[in-house]
């Protein structure tokens, strides 16, 4: 009788721990998947950074949450990136023609590499550098931004 009782609460316990299993709650694992078009040349790569804030946006790498960066084998690249928690997020990119990982520019700050933000801003001398606001988008499950590079502040 002893031994059925032991079993009978293993049983227990190992079907109470199964319910508590289930009861979590685990967020739906994303997909952003990044396309950059207009890409001039195959010198470098195109690099990737994600931001889930303004803090540091688009400029800076020490605020990103995700970045990479791809080979370049046409006019087209993309990457994607996994495991973003839903919310909004925004996107810059740098053709890195020379390898070191960043936006190169003049001595005006003005962009000598390719670069393009998420939601395609307009870069100019007179609005400046976008906020992240206006090159914010929505993740959910899958998500998928284009991105036009631009080789010149626009007019």
């Amino acid at each position: 009788m002893l031994k059925i009782s032991h079993l009978r609460y293993f049983l227990l316990a190992t079907l109470l721990s199964l319910g508590s299993l289930t009861g979590v709650n685990a967020e739906t694992p994303t997909k952003l998947t990044v396309n950059v078009n207009g890409i001039r040349h195959q010198k470098g790569e195109i690099c990737f950074r994600v931001y889930a804030s303004e803090e540091g946006f688009p400029m800076s790498d020490t605020s990103e949450i995700q970045s990479g960066c791809t080979k370049i084998t046409g006019k087209t690249v993309s990457k994607s990136f996994y495991g973003l928690p839903a919310g909004k997020y925004a996107v810059a990119i740098v053709h890195d023609e020379n390898g070191n990982r960043k936006l190169d520019t003049n001595f005006f700050g003005i962009p000598k590499e390719g670069f393009g933000i998420s939601n395609n801003p307009t870069v100019s001398i007179q609005t400046g550098t976008p906020a992240f606001s206006k090159s914010s988008f929505s993740v959910s499950k899958n998500t998928t931004v284009n991105i036009s590079i631009k080789y010149s502040l626009d007019r």
